[in-house]
């Protein structure tokens, strides 16, 4: 008979995962009227036979994030999108700031909008923000080491991870590959994951520059929790039940304006 209950229950927490996507141990376990290690239990025996993936105090489903295609080639998606991303992210950004800026096609575009900016120091890891602030004057473009992720023209690892602890800056900005409420903010480069932990570590102010396609997708790996995020900027197709519930934790969001509207 429990072993029927179980299985029952299983077979219902399956469910709650395919049409909600994502579920969390607490309100299975009100649901279910069993404990948390009880649920916690099922979890790990439905994610081993592939039935869903345990997530960051729960779990979401199965189907993961789709591949990510190389940097440069993301530069050319959804342009005007994330152009009027990066211009709001970088109106965040002050005269006389130090701030880190991580690789990515979106933080590209971020960078795009700094070069009028006085005294400004940007560490970064990312090729392509070296490349677009190499020529500006009043900037100082510090470079970690590091191994090259060649796909997204990255430096990850260890030693990208040791010359981020010898430097301290007032903002963090970053992509990310995949955000979801019960997830969090996750990566699909396993080698990646401490080099992203040691980035969203180096200052209190961390701003995450997001399309609407990042939204409710889970990848492999699992970054940090998104009420580590002080400042979202995204677009105004992003869920806007999610952005809510990100508000309730505290989380600032800002929609860039509408690409038609921008002069």
């Amino acid at each position: 008979m429990a072993t029927a209950l179980k299985e029952e229950r299983q077979q219902r927490i399956v469910e709650a995962v395919r049409l909600s996507r994502q579920v969390t141990i607490a309100e299975l376990s009100r649901t279910f009227q069993v404990s948390d290690v009880t649920i916690r239990r099922d979890l790990r025996e439905l994610a081993a036979q592939g039935a869903l993936r345990r997530a960051h105090g729960g779990a979401i489903a199965a189907v993961p994030a789709p591949p990510e295609p190389p940097v440069v080639q993301r530069m050319t998606q959804s342009e005007a999108c994330k152009a009027c991303i990066g211009r709001a992210a970088a109106a965040l950004v002050s005269d006389g700031e130090s701030v880190f800026i991580g690789s990515g096609s979106t933080t590209a575009y971020v960078v795009r909008n700094l070069v009028d900016r006085k005294s400004l120091t940007v560490i970064t890891n990312a090729l392509t923000v070296a490349y677009e602030l190499a020529s500006v004057p009043d900037v100082t473009v510090v470079v970690t080491g590091g191994m090259l992720r060649a796909s997204e023209l990255s430096l990850v690892g260890h030693i990208t991870e040791q010359s981020l602890l010898e430097v301290r800056v007032d903002k963090v900005i970053i992509g990310v590959r995949a955000i979801s409420l019960e997830a969090g903010i996750t990566n699909d480069y396993l080698p990646e994951v401490m080099t992203d932990r040691t980035i969203i570590e180096m200052a209190p102010e961390l701003i995450v520059v997001a399309d609407h396609t990042k939204f409710g997708n889970a990848a492999s790996a699992y970054v940090a929790p998104v009420d580590r995020i002080t400042t979202l900027v995204t677009d105004a197709a992003a869920d806007a039940e999610m952005l809510a519930r990100l508000e309730q934790l505290g989380i600032r969001v800002l929609l860039a304006p509408d690409q038609e509207k921008v002069p």
